[in-house]
């Protein structure tokens, strides 16, 4: 079972991959929780590179090929052995991140960049993709807040300081990825609360992995 989870700044994704973890171990199953970028050891190096305010002058290009050297790491150190070892996967962010944030909003063209995630995941995509949706200006508030709180508005405050139009186009595109990959995305109401969210996880995760086996 390999999940993930997609949205743009501030829709709660961190909180509910972990709700969604206690819930899968609840179940009986082993849950490896990841993150991208800097799911592994190179990826935490490149995670710095690519978060941090102090490197706005990255290109286009230069960012979408430090996007795609996380994800083959992070896919052949982490996310491939743990399938095969029967675990669940669970990641914050993957291919689609790419294709929505350097397509959609920087203006790169989507199917070089999905053919590019193709070389980058090696056939290895998730079974469902949860999209967490939120008006722009709610979710930078609070990704914001939350890097105010924990010390990050420097390290990793990229792109909340990106101009709210460039958001618009994330969450537009977001909405317009899913539609084209329906049969993998499901679509969350990420304004509630984070248990009411989580509803609507665990409603699409046993319609999905559950009932199909009874």
């Amino acid at each position: 079972m390999f999940i993930t989870f997609e949205g743009i700044e501030g829709t709660g994704k961190s909180t509910q991959c972990k709700l969604l973890k206690e819930y899968l171990e609840s179940r009986g199953m082993e849950v490896l929780l990841t993150c991208e970028p800097g799911g592994s050891r190179i990826g935490a190096e490149l995670r710095k590179m690519l978060l941090s305010t102090d490197n706005r002058d990255l290109t286009s290009l230069t960012e979408l090929f430090l996007y795609l050297a996380d994800r083959a790491q992070h896919i052949s150190e982490i996310v491939r052995p743990a399938l095969e070892e029967g675990k669940a996967v669970i990641c914050d962010r993957f291919a689609d991140s790419t294709v929505v944030y350097q397509g959609y909003g920087r203006g790169l063209d989507t199917k070089m960049l999905h053919h590019l995630n193709e070389v980058a995941v090696d056939g290895t995509w998730p079974e469902l993709t949860l999209l967490l949706d939120l008006d722009v200006e709610t979710g930078l508030k609070r990704a914001m807040t939350r890097n105010i709180q924990k010390g990050m508005t420097q390290k990793e405050g990229r792109f909340e300081a990106e101009h709210v139009s460039f958001h618009n186009r994330i969450r537009e595109g977001y909405l317009t990825w899913a539609a084209v990959n329906q049969k993998r995305f499901k679509v969350a109401d990420a304004s509630g609360t984070p248990e009411q969210v989580f509803e609507q996880i665990k409603h699409f995760i046993e319609q999905r992995f559950f009932e199909e086996n009874k």
